[in-house]
């Protein structure tokens, strides 16, 4: 198990551009299974996540090219599906929740497909009833396995009205990919619509697929006999915008993110000011200046301020944690109300062991009283419990006094690609240690 050790309270300053979006590139990179001809792919993200799935697909026997660090070329012409329900991918698709968008890929294309237990943070119940019952109406039969395993079968996908029970993004890309190889027409209401969907939509269409309603919550689908080759570039990584916008005002930073992807950002800016830090976006980079103090804002009634997630165009699930630690050292109040998941917030007893004050009130909201600098974070010992959790801890860490150490950095490699060597080139101090 490696391990960060972050010397603290150091100011940085420099420009630096976001990797490709983790999430997107998951869904992408799934939808090769699609065609059997060649599908290119740039800006993939060099972190664990990501090159687990292409290591599984090779395990497959798609044929998969490195073009560059950041760029792939994918063939699935001549696949094994039967690796699919096989002891070497249970094992490793118990680490990565992402394999479960093979299903509609495999189903769509090959008519049959299996899903294992899912894999991936531990962060709350994470159910699967939403790509069941529409894989069912899809014409799909789901039996369960002794061994583990879904398994998935159709001798034909007929399209259907779908009316999603949540906007799952998981969910909503295993019904595209799905219906994009159906019989006859699909509509999917309650739709997921983040850009990472919208991406795969425009990916499935350049491939020579016909959706409708790309942006919406309510998705057109007119299923192909087959799909093309294409080249896919991925967007910049949002999370990884919110994460260095956090991280410039903790550590009283002043950073240029450039290569935002600002138009996809939604009101992920916003909910920044909404902290009180200052910003500046000109063209496609975010100009963050150094900031002495930060002032959280009030509700116009003067009630306390609540960030919380919601689907989008609402704010992202996974910058909540980063909203929590940068409001550390903000001066005011805010409730922070993780609705998605009940156990994402149960790294704050890190932070409070730090000097935050924060109170945890149930397993979905927390209350930070902020400190206004007038004093820094303690440094300790912690242990990252997800990715999201991760890399707030490194925030707090390289805001605090001293030497501190985050055990599990693996959980943050997932998410971020060599995070620490990006941050040095900006001022900061932080080693890896190998176990």
């Amino acid at each position: 198990m490696h391990s960060f050790e972050v010397n603290g309270g150091k100011k940085l300053k420099g420009t630096i551009t976001p990797q490709g979006a983790k999430n997107e590139a998951l869904q992408v990179i799934s939808a090769i299974l699609l065609t059997p001809e060649e599908i290119t792919i740039h800006n993939i993200p060099d972190i664990l996540d990501v090159n687990l799935l292409i290591d599984i697909l090779k395990d497959m026997s798609v044929k998969v090219e490195r073009l560059s660090r950041n760029s792939c070329r994918f063939q699935a012409d001549d696949i094994n599906i039967d690796y699919l329900h096989s002891d070497a991918f249970k094992k490793k698709s118990s680490k990565l929740r992402g394999v479960v968008m093979f299903a509609g890929p495999t189903l769509a294309r090959f008519k049959k497909a299996f899903i294992p237990k899912p894999g991936g943070d531990k962060i709350g119940r994470r159910r699967l009833d939403t790509h069941i019952v529409g894989f069912e109406k899809l014409g799909a039969r789901i039996d369960n396995l002794q061994d583990g395993f879904m398994q998935l079968s159709a001798s034909e996908l007929t399209g259907v009205d779908l009316m999603l029970d949540e906007p799952s993004v998981t969910g909503t890309a295993n019904m595209i990919m799905a219906a994009s190889l159906a019989k006859g027409k699909t509509t999917i209401y309650n739709a997921a619509c983040e850009p990472y969907v919208q991406q795969l939509c425009l990916l499935i269409n350049n491939m020579g697929g016909k959706i409708s309603g790309i942006g919406s919550n309510l998705l057109t689908i007119e299923g192909v006999n087959n799909l093309k080759s294409t080249t896919h570039h991925i967007l910049p990584d949002m999370i990884e915008v919110g994460s260095f916008i956090g991280l410039a005002a903790m550590t009283q930073s002043e950073l240029t993110i450039q290569h935002a992807g600002v138009q996809h950002l939604g009101i992920i800016p916003q909910k920044f000011q909404q902290l009180g830090i200052e910003l500046t976006i000109k063209d496609d980079s975010i100009y963050i200046p150094a900031q002495e103090h930060y002032e959280i804002q009030t509700f116009m009634d003067g009630s306390v301020m609540t960030i919380y997630d919601h689907p989008w165009p609402g704010f992202t699930p996974d910058l909540l944690s980063i909203v929590l630690v940068t409001a550390i050292q903000a001066k005011g109040s805010i409730l922070v109300h993780q609705k998605m998941f009940e156990s994402r917030l149960f790294f704050v007893d890190k932070l409070i062991d730090m000097g935050a004050q924060i109170v945890l009130c149930d397993p979905h909201r927390a209350v930070v009283i902020g400190l206004d600098r007038k004093q820094k974070l303690r440094n300790i010992s912690m242990t990252s419990p997800d990715i999201r959790a991760g890399v707030a801890l490194l925030i707090a860490a390289l805001s605090a006094e001293g030497k501190s150490i985050i055990q599990n950095i693996e959980q943050i490699d997932r998410g971020y690609q060599n995070i620490d060597e990006r941050l040095n080139k900006l001022g900061a101090d932080i080693k890896r240690i190998e176990a």
